[in-house]
């Protein structure tokens, strides 16, 4: 990449909070040069210092926190010195803007979505209200916000998360900022809509020829936008250069975990590589390389001093002493020679449980109809649905939010009742009315991990409490010798360690929260587990770690899953089958890879489509498919659920079907 001119310029940062009378470095002597025009990513795990460091060339460090050394540079002046709100509010908004993380807390829930554009618009510009809501109109139709006069009255309620997102993304640019930084901006995004905003960012910057700064721990959107990556582990830079080299030629063990850990680069079966052990503890003085403790090719001088930045190429540098040319040779693992094209990937050929001719049906879900709401205010969640789940399998559900996956999955659970069909539990009928020893039958075989570990644990009990809630309910032990005994076995199951029980859910991170609900759902010896987004909210590292307890347990045990996710990269490493759901109609079933080779029906192309791969050569070439229901026209030609392959189903009518044939014959 041809260097330009700089426009930021950070030297040897470092930040420190105040916390509970002790002092917390989360940035320890990071540099970083920003060039002008160009597009960085910042990639790490949680805690690793991204959104610290990038909020310090913002002035938005807490009160806890402050530049406690290091300078950084932006047009001539070191704005670290800046004290007063006065002088930030001459940078922030105007010079250097920021698209936050989640857009509904970013968003004042009371004030009108045009207020809001217009109030960033009217800080920063000299404009007359009429010139300011004019302004902001013509922001609001840039993003993409169809019908920007009728939603300029709206509240951020009436938006969906993609619309919020692009209105942020709005007030952000509108002050036509020099630098924008855009944190996690698609992270609680479905796969489609991730697509749609990161190409809007691009555009954006391409139109305003802004310089841009990504932190995200999706390596897939990193290779879909960065020209460099910056790889941030316990408040350092560790690696930087250019997407290419980051990706293809990683030289920090870290870097290479990092990447190791995707599901894209795993092979069906086998347990995808992960980060052991924790971050270290920032209270405390690091001596040498912070990540050497979790590192299994460490050297003796890791422990000892800190490493030097190593130069790779003139573009490309790295601390590690493994690049130190007296350092043993260190090969690159399997996983980085497979995504630089020197090793293929293979997805496993093992043969499937649903391929059994002797397999038994766990679940099945004949015609299920599920509704809300009465009247005209009537609305259908799940329209019609069928599907056979088969001991032994993973049975994966994806779609957008909105679609009625997680609906189904509470539908199967007894959580949400049904208003149209049946669904059978070992050919039981267990909708409706059922018996008190089926209801409990239900309640001991079929559990539930559910998407946020946070939300969906009691903050004021300890996790004794929470995980054994269930056996206490039904009396699932003698004694309470016995009660704590199971609670210990089911916490070790999840590899966390015993004497956690006696801790709050707020101690843990969210990978141990995560592990924690799979303990509750384990404890109850369930058969049928229905894995809500259990990974969705985790980062890269921690995501490997849950998929190989979730297959881990699924082996020991003989469990059955319905995995319900929005990420078909994840859904390929760990399902047999996967189910394709759009507006609560499943429109295409099929086994996993024959999916991914053939994909038929349009919206699955379009999900396809917008997977985020971890490859930039891939996703700078890539062509995204936008899906357009009104394509299908079933007026005359009606639509049916047909067995177009053994095995593969796909909703469509009579036309369409015959255009899925000759695509397979093709």
């Amino acid at each position: 990449m041809e260097k330009e001119k700089i426009i930021l310029s950070a030297k040897d940062v470092e930040i420190q909070f105040s916390l509970r009378g002790d002092r917390l470095t989360a940035i320890r002597g990071c540099s970083l040069d920003l060039y002008e025009g160009e597009t960085l990513a910042i990639v790490g795990e949680s805690g690793s210092g991204k959104s610290v460091f990038t909020k310090s060339f913002l002035g938005m460090l807490d009160q806890n926190g402050s530049v406690t050394g290091g300078s950084i540079l932006f047009e001539g002046e070191d704005i670290a010195r800046l004290k007063s709100e006065k002088d930030w509010r001459r940078i922030r908004g105007g010079k250097i803007a920021m698209v936050m993380q989640d857009p509904m807390t970013s968003l004042n829930p009371l004030k009108r979505i045009g207020q809001q554009v217009e109030e960033s618009i009217l800080l920063h510009q000299q404009l007359t209200p009429a010139e300011a809501r004019k302004e902001a109109l013509h922001m609001l139709e840039l993003v993409g916000i169809p019908d920007a006069e009728r939603r300029y009255s709206q509240y951020p309620h009436e938006f969906s998360g993609g619309m919020r997102q692009r209105v942020v993304i709005a007030i952000a640019v509108a002050c036509r900022p020099r630098i924008l930084i855009c944190d996690e901006p698609t992270t609680a995004l479905d796969v489609t809509i991730q697509a749609q905003i990161l190409a809007l960012i691009r555009d954006l910057q391409k139109k305003f020829g802004m310089t841009i700064i990504y932190i995200t721990h999706d390596l897939g959107v990193v290779a879909n936008v960065a020209e460099r990556v910056a790889v941030m582990y316990a408040g350092q830079i560790i690696e930087i250069g250019t997407a290419e080299e980051i990706f293809y030629d990683p030289r920090h063990p870290y870097s290479w975990a990092l990447l190791g850990a995707l599901p894209q680069l795993g092979i069906k079966g086998e347990k995808l590589p992960t980060i052991e052990g924790t971050p270290p503890n920032l209270f405390n003085r690091i001596t040498g390389d912070a990540f050497a403790p979790r590192n299994r090719q460490a050297l003796q001088i890791d422990y000892q001093v800190e490493p030097p930045y190593f130069e790779v190429t003139s573009t490309h540098k790295a601390k590690t002493w493994l690049l130190d040319p007296r350092a043993p040779r260190v090969e690159q693992p399997d996983s980085i020679k497979r995504l630089s094209g020197r090793m293929t990937v293979d997805y496993g050929s093992a043969r499937h449980p649903h391929e059994d001719p002797d397999r038994e049906t766990l679940i099945q879900v004949r015609d299920m109809q599920v509704t809300f709401g009465t009247g005209r205010r009537k609305f259908v969640a799940v329209d019609h649905v069928s599907f056979e789940i088969y001991r032994g399998e993973t049975f994966a559900l994806v779609g957008e939010s909105g679609s009625g996956k997680t609906t189904i999955g509470r539908a199967i659970t007894r959580i949400n009742p049904i208003s149209a069909g049946e669904i059978l539990y070992k050919g039981r009928r267990i909708s409706g009315r059922i018996s008190k020893e089926l209801d409990r039958e239900v309640i001991k075989g079929c559990q539930m991990i559910f998407q946020d570990p946070l939300a969906s644990l009691n903050e004021r009990a300890k996790v004794d409490y929470i995980v054994s809630e269930g056996i206490r309910n039904l009396h699932m032990y003698r004694d309470e010798a016995e009660r704590q005994e199971m609670v210990r076995n089911a916490l070790c199951e999840v590899g966390l360690l015993p004497e956690f029980a006696s801790r709050f859910p707020h101690e843990f991170s969210g990978g141990q929260r995560q592990r924690i609900g799979i303990a509750r759902a384990l404890i109850m010896k369930p058969e049928f587990i229905v894995a809500d987004e259990p990974i969705s909210a985790l980062d890269v590292s921690i995501r490997a770690q849950v998929l190989n307890l979730l297959n881990e347990l699924k082996t020991t045990y003989g469990l059955t899953y319905l995995f319900i996710a929005h990420d078909l990269s994840v859904v390929r490493f760990i399902a047999d089958r996967i189910a394709v759901i759009y507006k609560g109609r499943i429109v295409e079933l099929s086994e996993a890879e024959e999916l991914f080779r053939h994909p038929l029906h349009p919206y699955t192309k379009a999900l396809l489509s917008a997977i985020p791969e971890p490859d930039p050569a891939v996703e700078r070439n890539k062509d995204l498919v936008v899906y357009d229901p009104s394509v299908h026209d079933y007026t005359e030609d009606k639509p049916v659920w047909c067995e177009i392959l053994p095995g593969h189903f796909v909703f469509g009518n009579s036309a369409e079907l015959e255009s899925y044939r000759a695509a397979l014959r093709a």
